[in-house]
């Protein structure tokens, strides 16, 4: 878990959706947790090729953090080149519904075009536009 929610574990008002956000928070562990879910396991590079916007020490932090949190596992190959894949826990595998609603939301309601993003609101009128 990152360190600004770590500090709540042990004190959550009592908020579900706060004590699941806690293992999700991080720009790119939803977007790890995706590629997991749809291909099971991946190598380390090929989670790169996946997300090239992120940094190796970056990927590597989120991972670590996964990890420790119970959501994915590790597994060192003793080869060299040395071997890492990384593939969903039990525990990951349940927020499959969680990282499959963020998918639809986003499908149905962000648009990216033209290097610009923005909302699109029930009725299709544009919300907001960001960059």
């Amino acid at each position: 878990m990152s360190k600004p929610r770590a500090k709540l574990t042990g004190n959550f008002p009592g908020c579900p959706v706060e004590s699941t956000l806690s293992f999700l928070d991080g720009k790119w562990k939803g977007v790890i947790l995706y590629h997991l879910l749809q291909e099971g396991t991946l190598r380390f590079n090929e989670l790169r090729r996946r997300i090239p916007s992120v940094t190796q020490r970056m990927l590597t932090k989120q991972l670590r953090e996964l990890e420790e949190a119970g959501l994915v596992e590790r597994t060192v190959f003793p080869v060299v080149p040395p071997r890492v894949d990384y593939k969903l826990t039990p525990l990951g595998l349940s927020l499959a519904p969680v990282v499959e609603a963020l998918r639809i939301w986003g499908k149905e309601h962000v648009v990216c075009e033209n290097g610009s993003k923005y909302v699109v609101m029930p009725e299709g009128k544009a919300a907001s536009k960001a960059a």
